[in-house]
C-alpha cells in the first residue's frame, strides 16, 4: 500500500470517526428527560449545570455522559442557569431545560381567595399556604402600613387567583391584593352614579360586602344595591341578615333566631340605622360595581326565593306576601 493510499484511508478514518462523534453530540444535545409526568424541580443558589446533570442522571431522567462536558464548553451560555423552583413538562428536551434554567423562568403557583370570604378565612388559608413565606404581620401593624384609619382589615384585600413563585412573602401577597382593592375602588368610586348615599369609596365598600352576602347570582347584585341604596334614602334601617351573623362573630352556630335580631352590636342593621361600620366580607369587583351603579328602581324589600335568587316588591304588602309564599309556604 502507497503512502498515499495510508494517507487517505487516515483521513477517511478520521473523517468517518469525526462524523459518529458529532452524531453522537448531538443525539445528547437534543435528547429528551425520561419523566413521564410534569414534575418539581428546585434549583438551590450556587448549583451548576454540571451538579444539575448529574442530578438528573442519579433520577434516571437523563444519561450521565461526558458529553455534558462538551456541551458547556461549546455553548457556555447554556451553563448560566439561575435559581429557583421550576417544572419540568413531561419528556421535556435537555435544550428546553437548560433554556428556561437560563432565563429564569419559575413555575408560578395559585392562590384563589374567594369573594364573600372574611379576612380571618383569608388569613388561615395564607397561612396554609406552604409555597408562600414568612409570617403575616399582625393586623395592627397592617392597619398602621395601609394607613387605613380604620380598625379592621375587612374588605380592603380584592378577591381574585394570585400566582406566585417559590418562597414569595405572605405579606407581599397580602400587599398585593391590597394594591389591587385600591386601584379598582378608586377607579369605581371615580365612575359612580350620582347622588348615591355614601359619603367615602369607604362606605361603598361597605355595601359592596353587603351585596356580595346577600346574593350569590351576578345579575342580581345592581337590584340588591339599589334596594338598599332606597332604603338608606328614606331612612328605613337595612335589616340584612349578614350583618346581623357579622356581628355575632364566633356566637353564630349557623341559625339566626329572633333574639339575635334583637341584640344591639355595631353590626345589627335591624338595630341601627344606616351602615355597620365596616365591611362584613370581601367584596369582588362585580359587588362594588353594583354598590357604586345600582339599578334604577323603587323596590325596597327582597325575600329569598329557596333556589338561590330573590323575589323582589316596592311595598310592604307586596314583600310580605312574597314572605308568605317563598318562606312561609302559604
Amino acid at each position: 500500500m502507497t503512502r498515499v493510499k495510508i494517507y487517505l484511508l487516515l483521513a477517511l478514518l478520521v473523517g468517518v470517526s469525526a462524523l459518529l462523534l458529532n452524531h453522537q453530540y448531538q443525539n445528547y444535545r437534543h435528547s429528551v428527560l425520561a419523566n413521564a409526568q410534569p414534575m418539581i424541580i428546585k434549583i438551590e443558589k450556587g448549583q451548576t449545570a454540571h451538579g444539575l446533570i448529574n442530578q438528573l442522571a442519579k433520577q434516571q431522567l437523563l444519561e450521565k455522559q461526558i458529553w455534558s462536558k462538551v456541551l458547556f464548553k461549546l455553548e457556555p451560555e447554556l451553563a448560566a442557569i439561575k435559581s429557583g423552583t421550576y417544572e419540568l413538562s413531561t419528556n421535556m428536551p435537555l435544550l428546553s431545560l437548560l433554556d428556561m434554567l437560563r432565563q429564569g423562568k419559575e413555575v408560578h403557583f395559585p392562590i384563589t381567595l374567594v369573594e364573600g370570604l372574611r379576612w380571618r378565612d383569608w388569613r388561615q388559608q395564607i397561612n396554609n399556604q406552604a409555597r408562600l413565606s414568612g409570617e403575616i404581620p399582625s393586623d395592627k401593624q397592617l392597619i398602621a402600613q395601609f394607613e387605613l384609619g380604620t380598625d379592621s382589615l375587612e374588605g380592603w384585600l380584592m378577591p381574585d387567583t394570585y400566582w406566585f413563585t417559590d418562597g414569595y412573602s405572605r405579606q407581599q401577597l397580602i400587599e398585593q391584593a391590597f394594591q389591587a382593592m385600591q386601584s379598582y375602588l378608586q377607579q369605581a368610586w371615580q365612575q359612580r352614579q350620582g347622588n348615591l348615599p355614601y359619603q367615602s369609596p369607604y362606605q361603598a365598600l361597605i355595601m359592596a360586602s353587603i351585596i356580595e352576602k346577600e346574593t350569590a347570582v351576578p345579575e342580581e347584585r345592581p337590584r340588591i344595591a339599589a334596594v338598599f341604596v332606597n332604603r338608606l334614602d328614606k331612612n328605613m334601617r337595612l335589616q340584612t341578615d349578614p350583618t346581623v351573623i357579622y356581628g355575632l362573630g364566633e356566637n353564630f352556630d349557623g341559625n339566626i333566631r329572633r333574639a339575635d335580631l334583637r341584640q344591639l352590636t355595631p353590626y345589627n342593621t335591624y338595630k341601627i340605622k344606616g351602615l355597620p361600620p365596616t365591611p362584613i366580607a370581601m367584596p369582588g369587583k362585580l359587588a362594588i360595581d353594583a354598590a357604586l351603579q345600582p339599578d334604577n328602581s323603587e323596590e325596597l324589600y327582597f325575600v329569598a326565593r329557596g333556589d338561590g335568587s330573590h323575589q323582589f316588591s316596592e311595598t310592604l304588602e307586596q314583600h310580605n306576601k312574597a314572605v308568605r309564599e317563598f318562606q312561609l309556604k302559604k
